[in-house]
C-alpha cells in the first residue's frame, strides 16, 4: 500500500468519525439547557435586585449556542470545513504541479546520465551489458588481457555496489520523510475527530459562566489544526522547487560538460532529505505563527524533541548503513576480484 493511499485512508477516517457528533449532542443540550437556565436566571435576579430593565440581547446567547449544538455536524464543522477546504485544495494542486515538474526532471537527467556514460568507452562497459560483452570479446588470452578482464569484472562490480549503496541510502531517507509526513498527518486527524466528536460538550460548557473562552477556545485549536496540512504542502512544495532547481542545474552542467560528476550532487539530494525529515516535526509550530491557540505549546516542545531524536536516529542510521557498507564493499571488491579470475580461468579453459 501507497502512503498516498494511507493519506487518503485518514481523509476517510474523519469523514467517517463525523456521525458521532450527534450521540455527543444529546448530552451536550442537557448541560446547555441546564447552563442556560442558571445562565438566564442570574442575569435576571441581577437586574431585579438593582431595579434595573432586563437586557434580553445577552440573554439569547445560550439559545444561538443550543442551536449550533442541535446541528453541529452541519453549521460548525460544515462551514469551518467549507471556508477552510480552498486553503487545502489551493496548496494541494501547488504541490501536484512541483511534483510532477520534479519527477520529469528526474526522468530526464538518469537518461543524460546514462548516455554521457554509454558515450565515454571509459565507463560505457559499467552500463551496458551490450558493450561489455563487446569489450570482452575484443580481448584476447594473454596475461595482460586477462588482467584487464579481471579489472573490468571488478569495476562493474564495484560500480554497481556504489549505485546499490547509493539507491539504498535515497530508499531510506525518502521512506523516513514519508513515515514522517504521515505521523504528522495521523497527529493531525486524531486531533480533528476527538475536537469534531467532542466539541458539542466544548460549547456546552461555553455557556456557563466562567468558561465562555472555551468556545473560543475550541474554534483556534481546530482551525490551527486544520492548517497543519496547507502548511505541509507548503513545505512539501518548497522542498520538490528545491529539487527541481538542482535537477535543473544538473542537467545543464551535465548537458555543457559530459565529464560532469553527479556524486557531490547525490550527498546534496541525501541532506536535503534529512532536512525534510526534521521540518516536518516543525510544521505545527508554524500553523501556531497564523492562529494562536493556547494549550499547544506543550505539544510543540515535545514535538522539536521528537524531531531532535529522529535526526538523531536518522543520523544513526546513516553512520551504522555506511560502516556496514564500507565493510561489504571491502569483502566484495576480494570476492569480485577472485569471482573474476575464476570466470577468466574457466573461459580460457573453455576455449582450449
Amino acid at each position: 500500500m501507497e502512503f498516498d493511499n494511507l493519506h487518503q485512508i485518514l481523509r476517510s477516517l474523519y469523514d467517517g468519525m463525523m456521525p458521532l457528533c450527534g450521540d455527543m449532542a444529546d448530552v451536550a443540550r442537557g448541560i446547555a439547557g441546564l447552563g442556560a437556565l442558571f445562565y438566564v436566571a442570574c442575569r435576571v435576579w441581577q437586574s431585579l435586585a438593582r431595579a434595573e430593565a432586563i437586557d434580553v440581547f445577552p440573554m439569547l446567547r445560550p439559545f444561538a449556542v443550543g442551536l449550533c449544538i442541535m446541528f453541529f455536524p452541519t453549521v460548525v464543522l460544515g462551514t469551518v470545513n467549507s471556508i477552510l477546504s480552498p486553503v487545502v485544495q489551493g496548496t494541494a494542486k501547488l504541490l501536484e504541479t512541483q511534483t510532477l515538474d520534479m519527477n520529469e526532471y528526474r526522468r530526464q537527467k538518469d537518461k543524460l546520465e546514462y548516455e554521457a556514460k554509454v558515450r565515454n568507452p571509459e565507463t560505457a562497459y559499467l552500463v551496458s551489458n551490450e558493450e561489455f560483452d563487446k569489450q570482452l570479446e575484443e580481448l584476447g588470452w594473454s596475461p595482460s588481457d586477462m588482467v584487464t578482464m579481471a579489472g573490468m569484472y571488478i569495476d562493474r562490480g564495484m560500480y554497481n555496489m556504489k549505485k546499490n549503496i547509493r539507491d539504498f541510502f535515497r530508499e531510506i531517507l525518502e521512506l523516513m520523510f514519508q513515515a514522517a509526513a504521515l505521523v504528522i498527518d495521523t497527529i493531525r486527524t486524531f486531533f480533528l475527530v476527538v475536537l469534531a466528536i467532542l466539541g458539542p460538550i466544548a460549547f456546552a460548557i461555553s455557556v456557563w459562566d466562567g468558561f465562555q473562552s472555551t468556545l473560543m477556545q475550541w474554534f483556534c485549536r481546530y482551525i490551527q489544526v486544520y492548517l497543519w496540512l496547507p502548511v505541509s504542502d507548503i513545505f512539501s512544495t518548497i522542498l520538490a522547487k528545491i529539487q527541481v532547481l538542482m535537477l535543473q542545474s544538473d542537467i545543464e552542467r551535465m548537458q555543457a560538460d559530459p565529464n560532469f560528476s553527479l556524486d557531490s550532487s547525490d550527498g546534496v539530494y541525501i541532506v536535503f532529505m534529512i532536512i525534510g525529515i526534521i521540518g516536518y516535526f516543525t510544521i505545527p509550530t508554524v500553523a501556531g505563527w497564523i492562529i494562536q491557540a493556547g494549550g499547544m505549546g506543550s505539544y510543540g516542545r515535545g514535538v522539536t524533541q521528537l524531531a531532535g531524536r529522529g535526526a538523531a536516529l536518522a543520523g544513526g542510521v546513516a553512520g551504522a548503513a555506511a560502516g556496514n557498507a564500507a565493510g561489504r564493499v571491502g569483502r566484495a571488491g576480494i570476492n569480485m576480484g577472485k569471482a573474476a579470475w575464476n570466470h577468466t580461468a574457466g573461459r580460457l579453459l573453455k576455449r582450449k
